[in-house]
């Protein structure tokens, strides 16, 4: 970390407005005009859209990352967390991923910490629950699955196969639906290669608290992709819950028990609880509070967007806020940059205003769907091919932008890759077991204790 004269622009985290108002503040500044740091516990941007995709098999992981090191090569790059803000004094206490904490001064301040899974008081789920939130979730459970598919071609148990061959799936936003779609599509494609393992043999359930599923995409499209879901085996139940899932047994609020190796957690985010240490605004969900300018409320120097903001929707009317979603945090960061440099010149600052696009979902290979504008909706293979372009063309840096349509291209020729990694999880295991000292034998021991 180097040390500046210069104002500091201090940015907390490094995810879709981090990286873009970064980007944005380090175009529209003038040469040695402030230094802008970034603090995020990672060191690199996550293009959460593809998580399915990664858990299904399409997306390479390392694609679906951005480094920050090498898109910020003009800002400073801190890998921690900034676990406190004094406004008083205009500092942040960065705790770094090795080594004590330190202060950092600051002259403006860009809150972008993001979500993290919201989740309840459920028995069992924080065992075994899988999360959907970062490349290392998707990677894990999706080769967790493939794990799953190998333990019940190799077992003669009756109950220990069933329950490997389950898979419950709790949510049923985009990322609940993406991800069982990406997930069945996968193991039906890798169920060929297995002698014992059918399709027909693998439950998959997909369980939603309110009355529909992707509620974004309309009553109509979300019974559409309901049904569609349904054609392919997979149990849709609406207006239920999980109420405990101990020693993975999953137990629905509706009377549907299952034991099931594996429990995909995908219901919903909530913002980042570092906020409560910020002495920031907070709504009553835990937002930032902000104005339509993305600057946090009673603060001139201080601006937040994102997940972790509560920002006015001003195209969707009086009190409206903007939903958490990827659409948002790309077009606030771009505001967001723009206006930190306005109010570090001393100009007036814009509003934000977007009005939605519409929104687009992957339900596995060749099927997806969209709607537009709020009119034009989209369904099967036009959609897919919709999804693919549209987040392609949003994937951060032109070399991910290469890489990510190369693998697409090349997945048109080439049979899908179905191998799972398991021992990803515990790579040491196996050196540890081989390097492990073995026991001296009992004379040995004896002799040495006399020895000594």
């Amino acid at each position: 970390m180097s040390t500046t004269e210069r104002p500091r622009i201090l940015i907390v985290g490094g995810g879709y407005v981090g990286l873009y108002a970064a980007m944005r503040i380090l175009k529209k500044m003038r040469y040695g005009e402030a230094t802008v740091t970034v603090v995020d516990p990672r060191s690199y941007m996550t293009y959460l859209p593809f998580l399915p995709e990664a858990a299904g098999g399409n997306v390479a992981p390392r694609n679906l990352v951005a480094p920050l090191r090498r898109v910020l090569k003009k800002a400073e790059v801190l890998t921690g967390h900034v676990t406190r803000v004094d406004h008083g004094r205009k500092v942040a206490t960065i705790s770094p991923l090795a080594g004590d904490a330190y202060e950092l001064p600051f002259d403006y301040l860009v809150v972008a910490a993001g979500s993290v899974s919201r989740t309840f008081p459920i028995p069992g789920l924080a065992e075994h629950g899988i999360g959907m939130k970062t490349v290392e979730e998707a990677i894990g459970l999706r080769n967790h699955v493939m794990a799953q598919l190998d333990k019940a071609e190799s077992t003669t148990d009756k109950d220990v196969r069933r329950q490997a061959l389950t898979f419950v799936f709790i949510g049923g936003g985009f990322a609940g639906v993406e991800t069982i779609a990406e997930v069945e599509d996968m193991a039906r494609d890798a169920a060929k290669i297995y002698n014992t393992v059918s399709r027909e043999d693998m439950r998959f359930i997909l369980v939603e608290a309110s009355n529909r599923i992707l509620p974004e995409m309309g009553p109509d499209l979300g019974v559409w992709t309901k049904e569609r879901l349904e054609e392919r085996g997979i149990e849709v139940f609406l207006e239920t819950s999980m109420e405990s899932c101990v020693d993975k047994h999953v137990v629905l609020k509706n009377g549907v028990e299952a034991d099931a190796s594996t429990i995909v957690w995908t219901a919903g985010v909530k913002p980042n609880p570092v906020l409560a240490d910020f002495g920031l605004p907070l709504g009553p969900r835990g937002h930032v509070d902000t104005a339509p300018t993305l600057q946090v409320k009673g603060f001139d120097y201080v601006w937040a967007a994102g997940d972790n903001a509560q920002v006015p929707d001003l195209a969707a009317g009086e009190g409206a806020w903007c939903p958490p979603n990827a659409q948002h945090a790309v077009r606030q960061a771009i505001a967001l940059g723009d206006n930190v440099i306005s109010g570090m010149r001393g100009f007036p600052q814009s509003d934000y205003k977007h009005k939605n696009l519409g929104a687009v979902a992957g339900l596995g290979l060749h099927k997806g769907v969209a709607i537009l504008f709020g009119k034009y909706k989209l369904k099967g293979r036009p959609a897919w091919w919709f999804h693919r372009l549209y987040h392609g063309s949003r994937v951060p840096t032109m070399n991910r932008k290469v890489r990510v349509f190369t693998d697409w291209t090349l997945a048109m020729f080439l049979k899908r890759e179905t191998v799972g990694l398991s021992q990803m999880e515990n790579p040491r295991e196996a050196f540890y077991e081989a390097a492990v000292p073995v026991p001296a034998p009992r004379s040995e021991k004896a002799l040495a204790d006399r020895v000594s």
